[in-house]
């Protein structure tokens, strides 16, 4: 027995969004995997391969792990990608976020292609190649994550657009999420991060067919609610999901805050 009911604690939708609040993280993880396992079985019954584009983050920690355990899934036919990546950092930096998801999913189900973000080509020319590899065919599903500044990947409120023509830039970080990244245990100090990156923009994301947002911890609590019951402005990326025709939004007590009428 697992020891914890995978059935969410309270659900509900907003605009387009679907909301499944869980009792805590494991519980959240392990439904997140359960759905999105679901999700691969029924498009590979009707797809020769299909594409994912994977959040790396220690928000994803209990989805992932869950996931690999997942039995009867043909990750052969997967093409992955991922969708952010720090410029700069040297390939053998354990806080690159193509080593990060390497050792906690695509090492252990080895995707038959996987296209990883290098933050130490020429960021013009790694743009234009990874724009290639992402538009090549139609995105099936996106495995995502939110920020404490909302930030969906590194599209963070001062350089998101919800309209932006390229699929993939270059962009600066911000202090609040460039602070995450020292709040996460990624890094000892604040000087240590990145100050650029390379990220999939907000309309790459939104093109994939399937979403599954996965927001644990009491850190995200003001962005999940700014994300819920703001307004739909890019002063919180992450609000864009409310428009989304299939995107499932798994939070935590801690992340959604109080539940009324208990």
């Amino acid at each position: 027995m697992s020891g914890y009911s995978l059935k969410p604690v309270l659900e509900e939708v907003q605009d387009k969004l679907k909301i499944r609040v869980h009792a805590g993280r494991e519980a959240m993880g392990k439904a997140a995997a359960d759905d999105i396992c679901a999700a691969m079985q029924r498009l590979l019954a009707t797809k020769e391969r299909i594409r994912i584009v994977f959040a790396a983050a220690p928000s994803q920690n209990e989805c992932l792990t869950a996931l690999v355990q997942m039995k009867g899934l043909d990750w052969s036919r997967v093409t992955a990608f991922h969708m952010d990546e720090y410029i700069g950092l040297p390939s053998s930096a354990p806080q690159r976020f193509g080593n990060f998801l390497s050792q906690r999913l695509f090492d252990q189900v080895s995707p038959g292609e996987l296209h990883l973000i290098d933050g130490m080509n020429d960021p013009e020319a790694e743009c234009d190649r990874y724009s290639r590899l992402i538009t090549a065919a139609p995105i099936d599903m996106v495995v995502l994550g939110i920020g404490e500044n909302g930030h969906i990947a590194f599209n963070d409120p001062p350089v998101a657009n919800f309209t932006d023509p390229l699929w993939v830039k270059q962009v600066k970080l911000d202090e609040d999420c460039r602070h995450q990244q020292v709040n996460d245990g990624c890094f000892a100090s604040l000087e240590e991060v990145p100050e650029y990156a390379l990220t999939l923009t907000i309309p790459a994301l939104m093109s994939g067919a399937h979403l599954f947002c996965i927001v644990p911890g009491a850190s995200k609590r003001s962005a999940v609610q700014k994300t819920l019951y703001g307004d739909i402005s890019e002063a919180c990326p992450a609000s864009i999901l409310r428009r989304h025709p299939d995107c499932t939004l798994y939070v935590d007590r801690e992340s959604y805050g109080e539940i009324r009428n208990e």
